[in-house]
């Protein structure tokens, strides 16, 4: 413990920015794994089982499924069973329904994605600052001293090395899981497309 404290000290003020960079990044990475692990059911097949209950026990029994299922693909095929309850097979208003809902709850899947990739690209611009004021600091110090002494120049150079390793530190497991959680939409999104599309045959076709 002691020694991360010290390793924090001689990084400098740049270390402060991304302590704060870091617990952002850190708290969204967590955020998004709590999502994605709600939102673990596959959507095809629970639209096929959706689909089973519906021409089996009708569009009630159909409903009452999807609000025992706490996932995003329920929630976006709920309100298109409950507006099909009340106007039948309007194809339109069904695909309007389906569309805003679906945005809706895609960009609660997106959310934070952006700042994760902010964190992973500015981490190591903050690093790189340190850096540059580390060496600046170095340099500042051999000129008042009139000469190059190891000890003058050491705190510098140190300051220097420890804001980069920690912004590289930073942004590699960030950018990692900013491409694992993308990875994850782009395929959730795709098949609850594919959901939605064999649900909304499936009420046209009853």
């Amino acid at each position: 413990m002691q020694f991360a404290v010290d390793f924090f000290n001689r990084g400098g003020w740049a270390m402060w920015l991304l302590l704060f960079a870091a617990i952002i990044g850190f708290s969204y990475i967590i955020e998004r794994f709590i999502t994605f692990l709600r939102a673990r059911i596959d959507p095809e097949e629970f639209a096929n089982d959706l689909i089973k209950t519906f021409q089996d026990g009708g569009v009630n029994a159909a409903i009452k499924y999807c609000a025992q299922v706490p996932s995003p693909v329920a929630r976006i095929l709920q309100p298109v069973l409950e507006k099909y309850k009340q106007i039948g097979k309007e194809k339109e208003i069904l695909e309007e329904v389906l569309t805003r809902v679906a945005t809706t709850e895609l960009t609660f899947l997106d959310r934070g994605m952006l700042v994760l990739a902010s964190v992973s690209n500015i981490a190591p611009m903050i690093g790189f600052l340190g850096t540059v004021s580390g060496m600046i600091r170095a340099f500042n110090s051999i000129a008042l001293a009139g000469t190059v002494e190891p000890t003058l120049v050491a705190s510098g150079i140190s300051e220097a090395l420890i804001t980069t390793a920690t912004g590289l530190a930073l942004a590699i497991p960030i950018s990692g899981a900013h491409a694992f959680f993308t990875q994850k939409v782009n395929a959730y999104t795709r098949s609850m497309e594919e959901a939605a599309a064999g649900l909304m045959d499936a009420l046209l076709e009853a």
